[in-house]
């Protein structure tokens, strides 16, 4: 099994490396990690901004640790 890179309540924001998409600047909170369907893909996180009412699932290639 592969360890996951973040943990839950860590505060992340999206890789700016990445293509930009319209959303919300961050920090995000990771609020759980789901469970991996299979181990060649990449693991996925639940995330919330306060400033959205919404939360979001991202790769873990897509986010990096705040601070």
């Amino acid at each position: 099994m592969i360890p996951q890179k973040f943990t839950i309540g860590q505060l992340v924001d999206f890789d700016t490396r990445i293509e930009p998409t319209p959303r919300t600047k961050g920090p995000y909170q990771v609020l759980r990690v789901l469970p991996a369907d299979d181990e060649m893909k990449p693991r996925v996180y639940r995330i919330k901004s306060q400033a959205e009412p919404f939360e979001r699932n991202v790769n873990e290639y897509e986010i990096v640790a705040v601070g």
